[in-house]
């Protein structure tokens, strides 16, 4: 059952209060702020990139310097804004030097994006680049591969339109690959207005098991559903 806005919205917020003081690997030595995200909290769009860079860490806010602004102009060819979709990262904190993400720092901080998709509900979910492409299809095949072409994936209890893309980092500095993205971004409002895909049969009860059952229990991300739209603003998550 869908929870009430406020609700939503108090989770949202608690997901958000949680990473700030997130001390789960060697990221939070060096960063100068964590980089929740921002946009939309009830958006049926939702971009996921790789991690901050400099000008984020500084702004506390995710694509905001070169890349954020190219994002911004492809949505806006497609008649969006970026108010129309919610933005993070894989990562919360920036890696030094803009270095790859870690495998042990995906780990610890996958939890707050499967958290965070899980509470906006998006029904599409565009992956930006190699490593939120990987992450989110539990596959380690490369984004040249797989861009442009959507399928319907689980995400925590939900299934969505999973979307990869080229990262608009990487198209900056190759007219090739920015036409790829052009086109493949074009497709966006197509899959928006195929609308959810279908989900999974939910249990109201859970099954009664003999006494010697055994049962392995795979304590993932907590589970949480998204309510309307309406959410009030909340400024320290970037969030409208």
């Amino acid at each position: 059952m869908s929870r009430p806005a406020a609700e939503r919205r108090e989770l949202l917020k608690s997901v958000y209060e949680e990473a700030r003081e997130c001390e789960r690997c060697p990221l939070h030595q060096t960063r100068t702020q964590v980089v929740f995200g921002s946009g939309n909290a009830d958006a049926g769009l939702m971009f996921i990139g790789e991690a901050p860079g400099a000008n984020e860490d500084q702004m506390g806010l995710p694509f905001v310097g070169q890349a954020g602004k190219l994002l911004e102009k492809l949505l806006g060819e497609i008649g969006l804004e970026r108010g129309d979709a919610f933005i993070c990262n894989v990562l919360r904190c920036r890696p030094p030097d803009n270095r790859d993400p870690h495998p042990n720092e995906i780990e610890a901080c996958q939890d707050y994006l499967f958290r965070t998709v899980e509470l906006i509900e998006p029904t599409v979910v565009c992956t930006l680049g190699n490593f939120s492409t990987k992450l989110l299809r539990g596959d380690t095949t490369g984004i040249s591969r797989v861009h442009g072409r959507e399928e319907v994936r689980p995400i925590g209890p939900r299934n969505v339109r999973l979307y990869p893309l080229y990262h608009p980092a990487a198209a900056l500095y190759t007219p090739s690959m920015l036409e790829t993205l052009r086109s493949d971004f074009h497709r966006i409002p197509e899959l928006l207005a195929l609308g959810a895909p279908e989900q999974p049969e939910q249990l109201d009860e859970l099954p009664v098991l003999d006494d010697d059952a055994l049962i392995e229990v795979d304590e993932g991300p907590s589970s949480v559903t998204a309510a309307p739209r309406e959410l009030e603003p909340a400024p320290q998550l970037g969030l409208f």
